[in-house]
């Protein structure tokens, strides 16, 4: 029972804290997972809940994850565990069932799994959590009541701010496929040998007052006296996906400038908002600001947003508006309004609102390398804090002091 009481803590600390630090490093992306989730079972009103319960639910499971792991207030990290995992598994069996999102995001965007791979996950993480339930009275206290409680509630605090500052400052680690070094051409391209979705497609043609329907074996192409209906295509078999897809730039007049951008030899910065209305208006202005600059100074400059016409049209400022899939764009930047710089194809900056440069900093002939120089300037603050914030975490228990190093009976597994 021992081993197995081992065994189970540490895979239940180390999953649930490695869910919840994924979680954290990307609050803005789990939050556009619980939209999907409130949109797929009808719960709109709790959109405005969103982003809260995102960081709500990476915080409790790295606490849970770390409780369990580390013998700190182990009895409540199991306990939390247990409901999470009460909560979470039938869920995703509704969802493997159902399928109303493709992707359950427990891991965030660093490792996608299946509805089913979900919900096996989780089957066996529940016979761990069940063991360490039934071991609960085996559990002995590291330090006294009060220390870990004061431990647990500073790493709260620590991983509460960790997700803020990713929210602010961008994901510390971008799992995403624009990253600076991408080439966007490239990354669209289905590599030599990898098949492509294959799609069954039927012909629906009329005689006679009579709709029938064929496949492209044996449609009737050379008889006139069918008639045209309609054609439907149905997904048989799903193919390689490239990693970027549904990268287009329309603008509001209806041309496609995707090719013109990723073609440009010259820098050209977007000013992504996925929606104008629900950014702050005064940072929009602020980008306005900064494309007039940079538009002057040579460079191109576009805002980016999927915002309908109705809303474009409260924008007639002189600057050139591009709608786009509004997916594609929380993919791109997880910040409202955030910023992208392009050069021949490749990106060679992203940044937050919080975090773009000033706007002497943007050079329209500047080198290669400029603009990643810039990046590093503008993570320095989050990695520091990061950094302190393991620190603080690992020497934590050392200050404190242990109340008592002896093992307690079966205490090995406390």
């Amino acid at each position: 029972m021992r081993v197995l009481i081992i065994i189970s803590r540490i895979i239940i600390g180390i999953v649930f804290m490695f869910s919840g630090i994924v979680k954290a490093i990307d609050p803005l992306g789990s939050a556009y997972k619980f939209h999907d989730y409130f949109q797929a079972f009808g719960m709109e009103f709790f959109y405005p809940l969103a982003l809260p319960l995102s960081v709500l639910l990476s915080t409790s499971e790295f606490i849970s994850g770390f409780a369990v792991l580390s013998g700190y207030r182990q009895k409540t990290g199991i306990i939390l565990v247990m409901i999470l995992m009460l909560v979470f598994t039938p869920l995703t069996l509704v969802l493997a069932l159902t399928n109303p999102v493709s992707d359950c995001g427990c891991f965030g965007d660093a490792i996608h799994l299946t509805n089913w791979e979900t919900f096996g996950k989780n089957v066996i993480l529940m016979v761990f959590a069940v063991i360490l339930l039934a071991g609960m009275k085996r559990v002995r206290s590291v330090f006294s009541p009060v220390k870990e409680w004061m431990l647990l509630g500073i790493m709260t605090l620590l991983v509460v701010v960790f997700a803020l500052l990713n929210l602010r400052y961008l994901p510390l680690v971008d799992f995403l496929p624009y990253r600076p070094g991408v080439n966007i051409e490239e990354g669209m391209k289905i590599p030599e040998g990898m098949a492509a979705d294959q799609y069954e497609t039927t012909f629906i043609y009329e005689k006679d007052g009579v709709n029938k329907e064929f496949s492209l074996d044996n449609y009737p192409a050379d008889d006139t006296s069918w008639v045209f209906v309609d054609a439907k295509s149905v997904l048989v078999k799903k193919g390689y996906q490239p990693p970027i897809h549904d990268f287009s730039l329309t603008t509001r007049d209806g041309y496609d400038i995707t090719d013109q951008v990723l073609a440009s030899e010259g820098y050209t910065l977007l000013l992504i908002s996925t929606k104008l209305e629900e950014a702050d208006q005064g940072r929009l202005r602020d980008g306005f600001s900064l494309g007039n600059y940079v538009g002057a100074n040579g460079m191109d400059f576009y805002v980016v947003t999927s915002s309908g016409a109705d809303v474009l049209m409260d924008y007639n400022n002189g600057l050139t508006f591009c709608t786009a899939d509004e997916i594609t764009l929380k993919t791109i930047v997880r910040s409202n309004p955030g910023y992208l710089l392009l050069r021949d194809g490749n990106i060679a900056g992203k940044w937050s609102w919080a975090t773009v440069p000033a706007r002497e900093d943007f050079i329209a002939d500047a080198p290669a390398g400029y603009y990643r120089d810039l990046d590093i300037k503008a993570y320095r603050i989050a990695v520091i804090l990061t950094g302190l914030s393991v620190i603080i975490l690992m020497l934590l228990p050392a200050v404190v002091g242990k109340k008592d190093t002896r093992l307690h009976g079966d205490q090995g597994i406390a």
